[in-house]
């Protein structure tokens, strides 16, 4: 199950250091960072779109909740909002969110059935990402964020094994 564990990677988030500068082609420093500042602006729409999406991720929770059946269709949405926080959270300073939301795209999509404990499961991280924003937990939140994400990381190592 070792390969299974996240390896949370920060690269720097300066754009000068991913662009050449100087030369043919080079891009003019003023406007990197205006850009970088465009970049550090939008932390506060992102808030605004975490908040949207998490209302997104409890509705799909709440009919995935009240799904009979195999519930692949319900579990499918709730992966897609997840997917979309996963890919948002680390390049606005929320690198927590990151993190759980990939622990609960994994747990999604290496589980072989979708069972009670799994629908718990996935309620656990939907609570984890809106801790991490109501206590505005920036970055890997801490020794509170690595305890968090190493006792999600439990729970669904215990659900796959």
């Amino acid at each position: 199950m070792a390969d299974d564990k996240l390896e949370v990677i920060n690269p720097p988030n300066t754009l000068k250091q991913k662009v050449g500068t100087g030369g043919a082609g080079a891009v003019d420093l003023e406007a990197l960072e205006r850009a970088e500042q465009v970049i550090a602006g939008m932390t506060d729409s992102y808030l605004d779109w975490v908040v949207e999406d998490l209302k997104k991720i409890d509705k799909a929770y709440a009919n995935l909740e009240a799904a009979t059946g195999d519930r692949k269709a319900e579990m499918e949405a709730v992966f897609h909002v997840s997917h979309d926080i996963k890919g948002q959270g680390g390049s606005f300073g929320y690198d927590l969110m990151t993190s759980i939301a990939n622990e609960l795209c994994r747990l999604i999509e290496k589980a072989d059935k979708i069972g009670d404990e799994e629908v718990e499961a996935v309620k656990l991280h939907i609570a984890s990402l809106k801790l991490v924003i109501g206590e505005d937990m920036k970055g890997q939140g801490g020794k509170a964020g690595e305890k968090m994400l190493a006792g999600l990381q439990q729970v669904c190592d215990k659900l796959l094994a």
